[in-house]
C-alpha cells in the first residue's frame, strides 16, 4: 500500500513537470506579439505555473501519503513496544537472568566440592585420577588401577578361561573409570557455557533472543548426547557383571561335573 502511494505520487509529479515544461516550450515558440498579448513576461509565467503545480502536488498528493506512512510507522512502533517487546517484561527477564547467574555460581561451587575419601597412598592415587575432572589424567587410570587391583594372573596360576574373564572385567572397569573422568570434564564445560549464555541474556537485545534460544537448544542437545553416552557406559558395566555371574555358574557346573566323575571313578576302583 505504501509503495503504491509513492508510485502514484511520483507519477503525478512527473506529469506535472512535463506539463510545465510543455507550457514553457509553447510560450517560447510563440511570436513576440503573441507573447505580448498574454500580458505577462513568458519566463515569469512559466516559473509561476511550475511552482504552483509543485506546491499543489506537495500539499495535496505527497503530503497525504507521507502523513499516512508516518501514522502507520507510529502504530507499528507502538505495537512492538506495548505488545511484542514490552519494556516491563524485558526488564523482568533481565532481572531473572541476573538472579539465575548468582544461583549458577552457587551450583558450580557445590558441584566442585571435594569428595575424595581414600586414606592409603595407592588408593589415593587412583582416586585422585578418577576425581581429577581432567581428560589428560585418563592414561594414568590404567597404571593406578593395576597398582591397586593387580594385573591378570600368569598362565601358571590360573586356567585360560579364568584369565580371560578377569582380563575382560578389568578392561570394562577401567573403561568406566576413564569415561567418568571424561564426563566430569564435559559437565564442567557445559556449566561454563550455561553461565556464558545467561550472562548474554542479561544484556541481550530483544531481537537477539531467537539466536540465544537456538544456541541454548544446541547445548541442550549436546548435554543429552553426553548423558546417553554415560548411560551406555553404565549398561556395559552392568552387562559385564551379568556375564561374570553367568561365567561363575558355568565354572561351578564344570567343577561339579569333574568332582562327580572323580568320585565315580574312586567308587568303582573301591568296588573292585
Amino acid at each position: 500500500m505504501i509503495r503504491k502511494s509513492f508510485t502514484r505520487a511520483a507519477k503525478f509529479i512527473g506529469n506535472a513537470l512535463a506539463f510545465a515544461l510543455a507550457l514553457a516550450v509553447v510560450v517560447m515558440i510563440l511570436p513576440s506579439k503573441a507573447r505580448s498579448q498574454l500580458g505577462l513576461d513568458p519566463c515569469c509565467a512559466i516559473i509561476s505555473v511550475g511552482l504552483s503545480s509543485i506546491s499543489n502536488l506537495l500539499s495535496g498528493v505527497v503530503a497525504k501519503p507521507l502523513s499516512a506512512i508516518q501514522q502507520l510507522e507510529q502504530q507499528s512502533a507502538n505495537f512492538e513496544q506495548q505488545v511484542v517487546f514490552p519494556v516491563t517484561a524485558i526488564n523482568q527477564a533481565r532481572g531473572l537472568a541476573t538472579q539465575a547467574q548468582a544461583q549458577f555460581i552457587q551450583m558450580r561451587q557445590v558441584f566442585q566440592l571435594p569428595v575424595s575419601s581414600a586414606t592409603l597412598p595407592t588408593s589415593q592415587q587412583l582416586e585422585k585420577s578418577l576425581l581429577s575432572r581432567n581428560p589428560g589424567a585418563v592414561p594414568e587410570v590404567t597404571t593406578n588401577y593395576a597398582a591397586l587391583y593387580g594385573s591378570v594372573m600368569p598362565a601358571t596360576d590360573a586356567s585360560q578361561p579364568v584369565r580371560d574373564l578377569v582380563d575382560m572385567t578389568d578392561a570394562e572397569a577401567q573403561a568406566a573409570m576413564k569415561k567418568s573422568v571424561e564426563i566430569d570434564a564435559l559437565a564442567d564445560l557445559e556449566l561454563q557455557a550455561a553461565e556464558q549464555i545467561n550472562q548474554q541474556l542479561q544484556t541481550a537485545a530483544p531481537g537477539s533472543a531467537a539466536i540465544l534460544e537456538a544456541q541454548t537448544s544446541a547445548w541442550l542437545v549436546r548435554a543429552n548426547a553426553y548423558t546417553q553416552s554415560a548411560m551406555a557406559e553404565l549398561v556395559r558395566v552392568r552387562s559385564i557383571e551379568l556375564a561374570n555371574q553367568g561365567a561363575q555358574l558355568k565354572f561351578s557346573t564344570a567343577h561339579t561335573s569333574t568332582l562327580h566323575n572323580s568320585g565315580s571313578q574312586v567308587l568303582q576302583q573301591g568296588a573292585h
